[in-house]
Parts: structure tokens; sequence; C-alpha cells
């Protein structure tokens, strides 16, 4: 290119030098003015033409070439525009199906095609279509086929000219982003390009929605396995008291014992009333905790009134300005507040306590809550053994699915002490699925 650029100018002035020497020389001497003049204008004349012709067809050469750069970097700047806003408008979608849908109908318009399909693997290894932008009469949205033959979904003649992107889950292909054109075409490198961000999109929606659906049947397990372990910790020994005191009462009354039988069901009616209180606690455990927009203090501010109501046991909740105004995770919420209830619970059965305290402050940028007694208090336990008695380990387990710590002590003042330390920014709970 360089030696181009200096042979434009030195042959234009090697070739007006050789004219004015050839005019100078031997024009004059051979054709008398002014056809000599005219004789060099028209030499001149055709040597520009023949430079021009170069120069121009050089010229338009590479205006074609960048010409066809900008339109190729336009395509991929509107593919990299129109691809953001799909990721904008998928991110803004939470049904699985929808996000689906927003993909097939954006392949179409992006890809400028008649029909664009997607399909994935089911259960029964078959592919069933997922979602699909197109005529209706041109799409079978009922068929089972098998994966490899996604074009039988469409229309033969809809799918003249088609490209298939595969939807990948760690290198193991579920799916298939088909988009087809009635008409011969071919498929540029930022087209495919386009359709293959659009299949992954899919593929991690369509996964997100798999793991969100088996976090939720985690949690629904988590569920059974806590209120299980509380039936058998309340529930169950409380109906094993009253069977074995009711035998008694009847053993006793064929002796003709009535006073020692009165003073058997006056302890029945006790643990009747003890059991009413827990049966009325798992039912309301299983409410959501904390209502959107109320606040975590002032859940546990009315659980607490209703609590006091139903135990007899004085309980007052107290909370720092700080305290009120932190904003957790809904999910963090929803953790805290059930140590809370499991503390009280504790309270409520072991402590023999008149008075509890629940008190909400911030230290070190940390979220402390203190639920504290005026009872008997309790043996530190000693075993892993020792805690599910106590609801501690439920406690623990509910601490830890969000960062937090809880630890609990008899002070020397008496009563029982469960302190609950939580990370102003804690992690949702995801792994142990504790609802």
């Amino acid at each position: 290119m360089r030696d181009l650029r200096w042979l434009s100018v030195v042959v234009p002035v090697l070739a007006v030098a050789a004219i004015e020497l050839i005019s100078d020389g031997l024009l004059d001497s051979v054709f008398p003015f002014p056809i000599d003049t005219i004789v060099v204008i028209v030499i001149v004349a055709v040597l520009a033409w023949g430079f021009s012709r170069v120069a121009f067809q050089r010229i338009d050469s590479l205006s074609a070439q960048l010409n066809a750069r900008n339109a190729d970097l336009e395509r991929r700047e509107a593919s990299a525009r129109a691809l953001h806003r799909v990721s904008v408008a998928i991110a803004a979608l939470a049904e699985v199906d929808e996000i689906l849908q927003a993909v097939v109908d954006q392949a179409r318009t992006l890809l400028a095609v008649d029909v664009a399909i997607l399909v994935t693997d089911g259960p029964d290894g078959t592919a069933y279509l997922a979602a699909a932008s197109g005529p209706d009469d041109g799409i079978d949205r009922r068929g089972r086929y098998p994966g490899a033959d996604v074009a039988r979904f469409v229309r033969p003649e809809l799918a003249a000219a088609r490209f298939e992107a595969p939807l990948q889950r760690a290198g193991e292909t579920i799916g298939l982003l088909m988009v087809g054109s009635a008409g011969e075409r071919s498929f540029e490198v930022d087209e495919v390009e386009t359709l293959s961000s659009l299949a992954n999109q899919a593929a991690i929606a369509i996964e997100n929605a798999r793991l969100q659906a088996r976090l939720r049947e985690l949690a629904v397990v988590a569920e059974r396995e806590r209120i299980a372990r509380e039936m058998h910790d309340g529930l169950a020994q409380v109906l094993g008291y009253v069977n074995t005191k009711s035998q008694a009462v009847e053993e006793l009354l064929i002796a003709g014992r009535t006073e020692e039988a009165r003073g058997l069901l006056a302890e029945l009616a006790a643990a009747a009333r003890s059991i009413y209180v827990d049966v009325r606690e798992a039912i309301l455990g299983l409410r959501s905790p904390v209502v959107p927009g109320v606040g975590l203090v002032a859940a546990v501010e009315e659980y607490a009134a209703r609590f006091a109501e139903a135990s007899k046991i004085a309980v007052a909740v107290e909370a720092s300005a700080a305290a009120r105004r932190l904003d957790l995770a809904p999910e963090v919420e929803a953790q805290v507040f059930r140590v809370i209830q499991e503390a009280l619970t504790n309270v409520r059965k072991h402590s023999g306590a008149g008075r509890a305290t629940v008190a909400f402050s911030i230290v070190d940028g940390r979220l402390e809550v203190a639920i504290a007694d005026d009872g008997h208090g309790l043996a530190s336990p000693t075993s892993a053994a020792d805690r599910p008695r106590y609801g501690l380990r439920a406690m623990q387990e509910r601490a830890e699915s969000i960062g937090a710590t809880v630890d609990w002590s008899s002070p020397r003042d008496g009563g029982w002490r469960v302190l609950l330390t939580v990370p102003a920014r804690a992690p949702i709970p995801v792994a142990a699925g504790i609802a």
C-alpha cells in the first residue's frame, strides 16, 4: 500500500516531465503551433483518464470493503443491542414459560425467519415443544418426537432453510432452539452467534427453574422433618403421658381411690392444656411468619402478644431504632422469627418462668436478638443428643442456614438466655432448605 501511494505521486511527475521533453524537443519541430499544443493536451488527457480510472477503481474497491465492514459492524451492534434488550426483558420475567416464549419470539425477529421453536427433553426421553413463534397452522404444538428430529414439529415448507442451536447443561444437551425460513438462505456468523446466545439464555432459565423446584422440594422435606421432630418431642410424649395417666385413673377408680384419681385427672387437664398450646403454636408456625411490609420487629411483637395470651407468660419486646430500620432479606427474617419462636416455646415448656423479654439491638454492624426469661434455667446441654429435647438443634440449624450464630446460657441471676447474632447482610438460605 505504501509503494502504491508513492507510485501515484512519482508516475504523474514522470509523465509530466516526459511530455514536457517531448513537447520541447520533438513536437515543436514536427508540428507547428497550435497543433503541438493540442497533441500535448490530448496526451495529458489520456494519461489523466488512465490514472484516474485506476485510482477511482482502487477507491471504489476500498469504499466497498469499508462499507461492507461498516454494515457487518452495524449488524453485530444491532444484534448486541437486541440481545441486551432480550436479556433485560428475560430478567424481568419470573415464569420459565414466559422466558422461553420471549426467546423464540426474539429469535424469529432478530434472524428475520418464518418460524422459531424450542424443544426440550421430556421425562420419557422424547422431545416436546416448550415454546414456538410462527403461524399456528404450521407448528405441531402437541407432538412428541425423538429429540434429534425437531424439524417434524414444523411444516416442511416453513423450514426449507433451518438452523439449530443446542441447549446445554454441564455438557449435556437438554433441548434445541431451531429457526426456519420458507426460502433458501444462509445464516451469517453473527446470526449463528445470536441464536447460540439465545439458546444459552433458554438453557439458563430452564436450569434455574429446575434448581428452584429442587430447592422447594428440599424446603418441604426439611419442614416435614422439623414438624416430625417437634411432634415426637412434644405431642407424642404428651399423648404417651396422657395414655399412662388415664390407665392409672381407671385403675384408681376401680379400686375406689377417688381422691387420687381426681388428682391424676387434674394432671391430665394440665397436660391437655399444654398440648393444646403446642398444637396452636404448630398451626401458627405453618403460616408465613413475617408479612411483607410489616417488618421483623412488628411481626415478633404481634406473635409475642398471642404467645403471652396463650401461655400466661408476660413477654416484652424491646428494639432500638436502628434494629427497627434494619432491612433483611425475607428469607433471613423468616429464619430469625423461627428461632425466636422456638426459644419462646422452650421458655413455656421448660423454664417455669413468669416473664420473658425479646431484645433487638445492633452491635458492630450485626443484629443481636436476646431472648431471656426469669425461670429456673436449664443445665447447659453437653451433647448433641440433649439438644432436640430443648429445640436447640433446630435453632442452631436455622441460624447456620443464614450465616448466623446462636448461643445459650444460664446467667448467675437465674433464668435462661438465648443470643442470636445475625450479619447485617446475612446470606439467603439455600443449601439447608429450612422453611
